[in-house]
Order: structure tokens, then C-alpha cells, then sequence
């Protein structure tokens, strides 16, 4: 394995792909949203921006790990063989030194202008996605997904904190909302990946339990979200906008649920798993509404 001297336009643009933007903009999403609501005043813009960053940062370099590690798994499954590593338009080990440059560039950031707990919490969340869910997790245990989604959950907890410095109990319950979102989120897209999943040897539920098995436990997950869903709102956290929302919103994803569960074979799995995305940010943007709906109100009422 050579590392090149130059890099060309065309590796600059598999080197972006590398880092899965697409999820590192739902993860700065879900960051942005923690660090909105971690405060009643002005975020402070310094911190925010360097937050931001810090955090995407290390999604980035943990995304990238995950191409290298996954090489051969990614070569063998059709979503996933045009990506650059698996083709070859890039040597791992010089996507391993991008990944290796964009973590330390991260936590460099995240101590010099955020806080510790900020850097600390971001390595562990990338260390715990690049390094214990793919290499270990993913490979050893059909509950790989619900192990490791605490990786994935993390990004509003690395937001709140980043503005903090503390971890609440509010920050926390944002924590456990993806925490348990994530199962039915990624079996849904699992269930339609069944057999590519079987033909590389990785242990996902719908292969080692089948794929009704998992139906019924996506459906299961799902009214568990619902129901801490509405956790914001009991602990007073967010107010009546926030539960409406939460409750609509839940609403079509149990739908969406229970018709995969009595759906044949794969049936309705793509549109479970494009609604759970769009179930999450939708969420996370009533929170976010909502907040801001109370801190006007509140003011309105002072003045």
C-alpha cells in the first residue's frame, strides 16, 4: 500500500465520501439541537462553532475508519461496493491516516476552545462506532445495533455538554430518544438487506432470528420510542407543542411499524426505515420549536 503525493479532484471528492456526509449532517443536526436547548440565553457563538467542528470532526474520522475496516464486507454488498476503499480509488492506509488526522484535529479542538468533557465524550462516542461496533460488535452479536447505537446516540449529549461543560438529565434523556430509535431505524433497513448480510457472514437480527423475528421487535422498539418520547414533556423539559408533535409523529411511525410487521417478506421496509429518518429530525425540530415557543411566551409575560 502506497500513500500518494498528490491528490487529485477526484480523490478530494472520495475522501468527502469516505466520511458518510450525510450522516455526519444528521449527527451535527442532532449536536446543533443539544446545544439550542442546553441553555434559555444566547449559545455562545465561539463555542458553538468550535463545537460543531470538533464534533463533526470526529464523525467524519469514524465514518472514514468504518470504510477501511468494513473493506471486504463492503465489496461483497451491492449498497455499499461503489464505495471508494472497496473499489480501490483509495488505499486504506491513506484513508487511515485521513481518519487518524481528522481525530486528532477533533479533540485538539474540543479541549482548546470547547471543554474536556466535550473531547473526552467524542472520542469515546468515535472509538466506540470506528473501533468496538465495527470490529467487534458488528461481527460477534445480533444485538450489534442496540450495543452500539450508544455511539450513535451521543452527538446531542456532545452538543449540550460542548455549551455546558455538565451532563444533565436532560441531555440524557435526548440520549436514550436515539438510543432506542436507532434498532428499529437500522433492522428496517436490515430486514431489506437480509441476504447480502447472510452472504458476508454478519450476525444482523434478520439473519439469525429471521426476518419476523425482527419485524415484531421493530414494532416493539417503536412504541417503546413513543412512549419515552413523551418524556420530555412529563419531566416538563418541552411543553404542549413538543408533545403534539411527538405524538403525531409517533403515531406514523408505529403505522409504518405495524404495516412491515404484517407486510410479506420485506415489504414496507424501505418506507419504515425513510420514515424513521425523517421521524428524527421532525422530533428533534419540534423540541427545538417548542423551546424557543416557551422562551418567547416567557418573555411576552415579563414584558
Amino acid at each position: 500500500m502506497q500513500i500518494a503525493e498528490r491528490i487529485s479532484p477526484s480523490q478530494l471528492g472520495a475522501y468527502y465520501e469516505c466520511c458518510k456526509p450525510k450522516v455526519v449532517y444528521l449527527i451535527l443536526f442532532t449536536a446543533f439541537v443539544g446545544m439550542l436547548l442546553s441553555t434559555d440565553g444566547m449559545v455562545p457563538l465561539d463555542r458553538m462553532f468550535w463545537g460543531l467542528l470538533g464534533i463533526g470532526l470526529a464523525a467524519a474520522a469514524g465514518a472514514a475508519l468504518n470504510h477501511v475496516i468494513d473493506e471486504e464486507i463492503d465489496q461483497r454488498m451491492e449498497r455499499t461496493r461503489s464505495r471508494p476503499v472497496a473499489q480501490g480509488i483509495l488505499p486504506p492506509l491513506n484513508v487511515v491516516m485521513f481518519a487518524c488526522t481528522l481525530a486528532i484535529l477533533s479533540t485538539l479542538i474540543l479541549l482548546t476552545f470547547v471543554n474536556t468533557l466535550t473531547a473526552l465524550l467524542t472520542l469515546a462516542s468515535m472509538v466506540g462506532y470506528a473501533i468496538i461496533y465495527t470490529l467487534f460488535l458488528k461481527r460477534s452479536t445480533p444485538q450489534n445495533i442496540v450495543i452500539g447505537g450508544a455511539a450513535g446516540a451521543a452527538p446531542p449529549v456532545l452538543g449540550w455538554t460542548a455549551i455546558t461543560g455538565d451532563l444533565t438529565t436532560e441531555a440524557l434523556l435526548l440520549f436514550l430518544i436515539i438510543f432506542v430509535w436507532t434498532p428499529p431505524h437500522f433492522w428496517a433497513l436490515a430486514i431489506r438487506r437480509q441476504r447480502e448480510y447472510a452472504n458476508v457472514g454478519l450476525p444482523m437480527l434478520p439473519v439469525t432470528h429471521g426476518i419476523a423475528f425482527t419485524k415484531l421487535h421493530i414494532l416493539l422498539y417503536t412504541i417503546l420510542l413513543v412512549l419515552i418520547s413523551v418524556m420530555p414533556f412529563l419531566i416538563f423539559m418541552s411543553g404542549m407543542l413538543y408533545l403534539v408533535g411527538a405524538m403525531g409523529l409517533g403515531a406514523g411511525f408505529i403505522y409504518y411499524a405495524w404495516k412491515l410487521y404484517q407486510a410479506e417478506g420485506d415489504g414496507y421496509a424501505m418506507q419504515t426505515f425513510g420514515y424513521s429518518i425523517f421521524y428524527l429530525t421532525a422530533l428533534f425540530a419540534f423540541l427545538l420549536a417548542d423551546h424557543y415557543l416557551r422562551l418567547l411566551s416567557h418573555h411576552l409575560l415579563l414584558n
